[in-house]
């Protein structure tokens, strides 16, 4: 019974870093000025920044909302993999096990 449970563990575990890797989440900082898109792996994928909308003198200010969108983009990411990874270990549990659920989360 845990031999199939857990004897596939490591192709299961390559099709959920597949899956998150496909999944994006965009965050902005600035009202939009710098917008930041990452995968759920945490993987920055596309940085844009609407120069109309930035004062290029306050180079602090250009740095900090760059950092705010990546910092908000990456937490959206993290957020992303932990929701998916419950779906991936309630999933996982055999008929019966429903109230281990819990466990995980």
């Amino acid at each position: 019974m845990f031999g199939d449970l857990f004897g596939n563990m490591e192709e299961k575990q390559e099709e959920m870093r597949s899956r998150l890797a496909e999944m994006t989440v965009e965050a902005e900082a600035g009202d939009g000025a710098v917008k930041v898109t990452a995968t759920a792996t945490r993987e920055i994928v596309n940085l844009s920044i609407d120069r109309s909308r930035l004062d290029w003198e306050d180079t602090e200010q250009v740095e900090d909302l760059v950092l705010t969108a990546i910092n908000r983009a990456l937490e959206l990411a993290a957020e992303k993999e932990a929701e998916e990874t419950q779906k991936f270990l309630k999933d996982m549990m055999p008929p019966g096990f429903g109230g281990l659920e819990g466990l995980f989360g």
